[in-house]
């Protein structure tokens, strides 16, 4: 299929934004694992950024090839990269759920008895929490393996029978199972995310309230750190909020796969991702460091020009 100027042109921002997510993920796994290597051990964040840098690497590659493949080719059933593509964004969504849950219990300031035995234990739980998610996230395989079974029988169905009105159900039966799926698999995830991130605002913006209460305005330096706080995990909870209303918008197949405007729909779902990896970087003392190092770099190269 040769696509017109608009799909190219949405296909070259998708493809850039991809390479983007790529090298993302690459240069939190580079950075981490060099810090592993050298000190020998790694913290609960580590843990979990060096995780989810693997995972998105893996599903940004899996999303390229299927999208790609079954454009120009789609006539061809490319299951099991799809199959891939599920579980890497189902595992995805559930460890940025941990990453929110642990800095809930860091960060908060919480005086329940159940804060206080989890962040005496978080360091020991996030190894046991990651095998966790690993193992949920393997339930999408076999579900995925099945229903795509299910829809490859279906195509041969609709190539032998004349009887539209049964494969057209069957059809809409399938359809029906992928979005209850998808529903399911990412709405516990989120929901825990949203919790997390609910409990750690109200717990920063009670600490704000006080720090404003016992001091005066000469203390503006000491109330920037909950402030930027605040500011960071508001735009940390629009960005992945948008993110999982997209992938619902597109697990429901509104635009299909051979129309230009699913290009778009694409584009604007790993813009999230994008800027979802970016601020998670920033997040990072020692991810934040590298890029400063790498931006004088630049700047220094130019400079010399």
């Amino acid at each position: 299929m040769i696509p017109n100027q608009f799909t190219v042109f949405f296909m070259i921002i998708y493809l850039l934004e991809s390479l983007t997510i790529i090298l993302q993920s690459s240069l939190i796994v580079a950075v981490l694992s060099r810090e592993w290597v050298q000190v020998k051990r790694l913290s609960p964040v580590d843990m979990i950024f060096i995780s989810l840098g693997v995972c998105r690497f893996c599903q940004q590659c899996s999303s390229v090839l299927y999208n790609f493949c079954f454009y120009f080719n789609p006539n061809s059933v490319y299951w099991y990269m799809s199959v891939i593509w599920e579980y890497t964004n189902t595992l995805t969504f559930w460890l940025i759920t941990l990453l929110a849950v642990v800095y809930c219990v860091k960060i908060s300031s919480f005086t329940h008895p159940i804060f206080f035995r989890l962040r005496w234990r978080i360091s020991r739980l996030v190894p046991w929490m990651l095998l966790g998610s690993l193992l949920i996230s393997c339930v999408t395989i076999i579900f995925s393996a099945f229903r795509h079974r299910g829809e490859i029988q279906l195509l041969s169905m609709m190539q032998f029978t004349g009887n539209n009105t049964v494969t057209e159900r069957l059809k809409t039966f399938v359809k029906n199972i992928m979005i209850c799926q998808h529903m399911v698999m990412l709405a516990i995830p989120f929901l825990l995310f949203l919790a997390s991130i609910s409990l750690l605002i109200v717990s920063l913006t009670q600490h704000l309230g006080q720090m404003q209460h016992h001091h005066t305005g000469h203390s503006n330096s000491s109330m920037k750190a909950p402030s930027t706080a605040l500011r960071f995990l508001a735009f940390f909870l629009i960005v992945f909020t948008s993110y999982f209303l997209s992938v619902i918008f597109s697990t429901m197949h509104i635009l299909s796969e051979m129309q230009p405007w699913y290009w778009v729909g694409e584009t604007v779902i790993y813009a999230m991702v994008s800027i979802h990896s970016t601020s998670l970087m920033l997040s990072s003392p020692k991810l934040k460091k590298v890029l400063k190092v790498s931006c004088c770099g630049l700047e220094a190269a130019q400079g010399t020009r």
